[in-house]
């Protein structure tokens, strides 16, 4: 009977090594964003990330934010101490370096922003389901395509089946 209870207590043993564990409070993550179509025009890229919580409200705060010069073409950020969870990122080019999203008098954006997922705006910025996105531990990847409310206008007037 004692050789049995070896044999068994090493097999239980054996399968509690290769199950997975669960992410800790404390282990946190590494984001990489891709920020893609940045224009020429310089200034800096600055990003935010949310969770569903922060997300709908316009001055809420990020959970993690950074500015960075903007590069033409391809701008990366990347931040770190990210808790595992599901995040949204908001990014605009601040072209002239203001601090803020310049807006037209009717309130669409003049400067080049993004969402992850590449969600478009229609009046508003999506909703959070649209551009929700899993964070988990170690390293992540995401990339956004900046657009312009120019670009949204002419796509929304684009003729359908020729007329």
């Amino acid at each position: 009977m004692r050789q049995l209870t070896i044999p068994v207590f090493l097999q239980f043993a054996s399968m509690l090594a290769v199950m997975p564990v669960p992410a800790r409070a404390t282990e946190t993550c590494t984001l990489t964003v891709r920020v893609e179509n940045v224009s020429a025009k310089g200034g800096i890229v600055r990003l935010g990330l949310y969770d569903a919580a922060g997300y709908p409200d316009n001055d809420s705060t990020p959970v993690a934010a950074t500015d960075v010069p903007a590069q033409p073409g391809e701008t990366v950020v990347v931040l770190h101490g990210i808790r595992p969870g599901t995040y949204a990122i908001e990014t605009f080019q601040d072209i002239n370096a203001n601090g803020k999203m310049d807006t037209s008098w009717f309130g669409f954006p003049e400067e080049p922003y993004g969402f992850s997922r590449d969600a478009s705006p229609f009046l508003s910025k999506p909703r959070f389901a649209s551009v929700a996105f899993p964070i988990a531990v170690g390293g992540n990847e995401q990339m956004v395509r900046l657009q312009n409310s120019r670009s949204q206008i002419e796509s929304t007037n684009e003729p359908v089946n020729g007329f």
